[in-house]
């Protein structure tokens, strides 16, 4: 298969959103569970389908001053308020180089939103760091992690409020209460979405997804960047349309509880995560 390449770019991908990708592929969400994270990892399988090896991750770097400063200029240009780091892999596998590629482009005037999974923590000199910065941090979890990782996500979360704005992504299912498994992860998802500032995504498997075979999630066909998908779609007015039109733009308007409300009568309590 083919490696990714190390040089850092700034790209658009199909939804809308300028990508700045510190590094590309996910070695420790490849390693968690094969097909990555929830055995259904979308950048996992955008990677498949045009041949490159997502199992490594390939760090990406600037080639000199001259590089750094076209990319900070043309991260001026564009109109979009932000920048996204964790497209295609996750900047916390290496937080040490992700911090230096935020040191070389700090003097932009757009604010740089870092998906994570969290598979390694910041150091308190690292959030110092991060402190001067026009950063958002999405801490992504799903009630479909183990507890080890939730609490591990949610911990982080809560420990990145005092140095930039932290937003809880919840990686979001339709689960089926009559499946004593959907049951028991339906309370978790409340529990989740029970937090202040959350951002709700869609969980988009592919058909033959174990969780759909064994009736632990319910899915409709819905329509993500012009085309028909399955998805797994617990408020049905969670948007998947394209960036430039959404009213959270990855948590960046995120700044109370979340706009998702359990629905009446499915679950009585809540069972919350310990913070």
């Amino acid at each position: 298969m083919k490696q990714y390449k190390n040089t850092i770019s700034l790209n658009l991908n199909s939804r809308g959103v300028y990508c700045l990708d510190p590094s590309m592929g996910c070695a420790s969400g490849m390693l968690a569970s094969d097909g990555g994270c929830y055995e259904d990892c979308y950048a996992a399988k955008t990677a498949k389908l045009y041949g490159y090896d997502f199992t490594k991750t390939v760090l990406r770097h600037f080639h000199n001053s001259a590089h750094v400063k076209e990319i900070v200029r043309r991260i001026n240009s564009i109109k979009s308020d932000f920048v996204r780091m964790g497209c295609s892999g996750d900047p916390s596998e290496n937080w040490n180089h992700t911090c230096e590629i935020l040191r070389l482009i700090k003097h932009c005037n757009k604010e740089i939103v870092i998906i994570t999974r969290h598979w390694t923590l910041l150091s308190d000199k690292q959030l110092e760091f991060i402190s001067t910065l026009n950063l958002c941090i999405n801490s992504s979890v799903s009630a479909l992690d183990g507890a080890e990782t939730m609490q591990r996500c949610v911990g982080q979360f809560e420990r990145l409020k005092p140095y930039c704005k932290s937003v809880l992504r919840i990686v979001s299912a339709d689960f089926n209460i009559e499946n004593e498994t959907g049951h028991r992860l339906a309370k978790v998802q409340a529990g989740l979405f029970s937090n202040a500032g959350t951002l709700d995504t869609v969980f988009r498997p592919s058909k033959k997804n174990k969780l759909i075979t064994d009736g632990v999630i319910k899915t409709s066909h819905e329509f993500f960047n012009g085309k028909k998908t399955i998805a797994s779609k617990f408020n049905k007015k969670t948007y998947m349309g394209k960036c430039g039109t959404c009213q959270e733009i990855c948590g960046c308007r995120v700044t109370s509880s979340s706009h998702i409300k359990t629905r009446p009568g499915i679950i009585k309590q809540l069972t919350l995560l310990p913070h």
